[in-house]
């Protein structure tokens, strides 16, 4: 830390808040009643009631967004509710198309979808934060604004926030994942990269189709795949290093739909993931390089399309130690172990300085992770969320006065 942050350190003391159990009715609640990315229209409703019903302002939401919750809480430390930094407080509110099989008692209600990467969390550790704010705005001064962000399975939400001017009047913003390779009580925080950038691709192939019984008459794309997905398994092998984490998925594979047809066309499409934006540049061109050779030497065409969703997320490295120096006081600090999932939280760091946290969600050997339909987050993660957005925002407002 510099010096004037250690200065203001020696006048932060972190709080520690119980757990209200009102907060546990709430995330079985959010659990049992999942929606789709950019359909969160009834969870936004809950969410903004919430609000109101602990004395939270909800603004009217800007222009484009259609979901998600905006809500302000003024600090009166210094006599004024209007001076002072400002901090945003992010939680991302979707769920996945995944049908739940977990048996819980609160299992999801709505059929084939689900909250399968904990967003339930996410909101109540949110919820949870803002209610205590707008109970004491006596310890600070400022304004906290709680966002809770539409769509960020899909990769879209966070750049939609911030094309609505969510982050215009802001001066940071913090956070948080659960995390299931975390036990409950155990948070992550600080400079190391923590969740992977990510490349969605897909390739389609265009060819000359014919009659089964006459291969010769046609070029088919069925081959030239073939060969393509085989040889892009050698691009991290052959061009990263070994002490770099890439990764190459190739997801799914379709062509053709009649058993005595070659296809006219065919293609797959997956994901690249990434923590070196230099490892992404070589594996975009050798990818590039693979398919359109392998499409020459065929005689076919191929379409490429590479689209980055997200750049690896890594917190500011000032504001997350002054964060990680504050964890003791309500969970244990742990090492970063970063994910290969990808977080669309990264658009925010374009505008603003941000933090962001791993939260202990589960801990057990051989637990489901993240998307899985038996993916099992504990009640025990609601408390040390609670505590770190609270703690967030008061050495924030601290630190940044």
């Amino acid at each position: 830390m510099t010096t004037a942050s250690a200065q203001s350190a020696a006048f932060f003391t972190p709080v520690r808040i119980p757990l209200d159990p009102e907060l546990v009715e709430i995330r079985h609640y959010l659990h049992a009643h999942p929606e789709r990315s950019f359909k969160e229209f009834e969870t936004s409703k809950y969410l903004a009631a919430q609000l109101r019903d602990h004395g939270v302002e909800v603004m009217d939401l800007p222009k484009p967004l259609e979901t998600g919750v905006i809500g302000l809480i003024h600090g009166t430390a210094n006599g004024s509710d209007a001076k002072g930094p400002r901090v945003g407080l992010r939680a991302d509110i979707d769920g996945l198309p995944v049908r739940e099989e977990t048996g819980l008692p609160y299992a999801s209600v709505n059929d084939g979808v689900m909250h399968a990467c904990g967003h339930d969390f996410h909101m109540t550790g949110l919820l949870g934060a803002a209610f205590w704010l707008a109970a004491h705005r006596d310890r600070f001064a400022g304004t906290v604004k709680i966002v809770f962000q539409p769509a960020e399975e899909l990769g879209e939400g966070a750049r939609r926030c911030i094309e609505a001017g969510v982050a215009d009047d802001l001066d940071a913003i913090v956070g948080t994942h659960n995390n299931p390779n975390y036990a409950p009580g155990e948070v992550a925080v600080g400079v190391e990269p923590m969740m992977a950038g990510c490349v969605k691709f897909r390739v389609t192939l265009h060819a000359t189709g014919t009659h089964a019984g006459y291969p010769h008459k046609g070029t088919g794309p069925i081959e030239a795949l073939a060969s393509m997905i085989l040889s892009l398994q050698t691009i991290v092998s052959r061009n990263i290093s070994p002490f770099h984490a890439v990764v190459l998925s190739i997801t799914e594979v379709h062509g053709g739909d009649v058993w005595n047809v070659v296809p006219a066309e065919a293609g797959f499409q997956g994901t690249v993931r990434f923590f070196d934006r230099a490892d992404q540049e070589i594996v975009q061109r050798r990818f590039r390089d693979e398919v359109e050779s392998t499409a020459r030497a065929y005689g076919i065409n191929a379409d490429i399309d590479w689209n980055v969703l997200q750049q690896p997320l890594v917190g500011d490295p000032k504001l997350s130690q002054i964060l990680a120096d504050d964890v003791h006081a309500y969970a244990k600090l742990r090492p970063i172990r970063p994910s290969m999932a990808g977080e669309d939280f990264e658009e925010f760091s374009n505008r603003i300085p941000v933090a962001f946290a791993f939260i202990g969600s589960n801990g057990e050997p051989g637990c489901p992770d993240w998307h899985s339909p038996n993916f099992i987050g504990l009640d025990g993660a609601i408390e040390p969320a609670v505590n770190f957005y609270a703690n967030a925002a008061l050495r924030l407002l601290s630190e940044l006065a």
